[in-house]
């Protein structure tokens, strides 16, 4: 999937930014933000990444079709609906966002957090 948003030119910024912000409110349905919710306040903030990672995991095949800058956007958006997402009990409960990212811990969070703002800092 990275590969495609690199050769389309798409930042990821466009197409995730919103998850993160708003913490799925009016990404996902509700029952599953809620879940989501219960698991951020006892699993803390890699949660949300859990959940975005399983989303685009879960989805690889279908966003990989996406021909375009456009198309690409359009199938993210999509991607947060569906039977895959109003199931919560499934995508929650049945451990989907525990075992589809595989191990992400806080350290790898946190070395990815400091990469990335290395690599803005150095941009200027």
């Amino acid at each position: 999937v990275a590969a495609l948003m690199d050769g389309h030119g798409v930042l990821w910024p466009l197409v995730v930014s919103r998850w993160f912000i708003c913490l799925f409110v009016d990404i996902l349905p509700v029952e599953t933000v809620l879940r989501i919710w219960d698991c951020l306040f006892n699993e803390g903030s890699k949660i949300i990444f859990r959940v975005a990672l399983t989303l685009i995991k879960q989805h690889q095949a279908f966003i990989l079709e996406g021909t375009s800058v456009v198309d690409i956007c359009e199938r993210f958006k999509a991607i947060t609906r569906g039977s895959f997402v109003t199931e919560c009990h499934t995508f929650m409960l049945f451990q989907k966002i525990f075992s589809e990212p595989g191990s992400l811990s806080m350290a790898t969070i946190s070395r990815l957090r400091a990469s990335c703002r290395a690599r803005l800092l150095a941009q200027g």
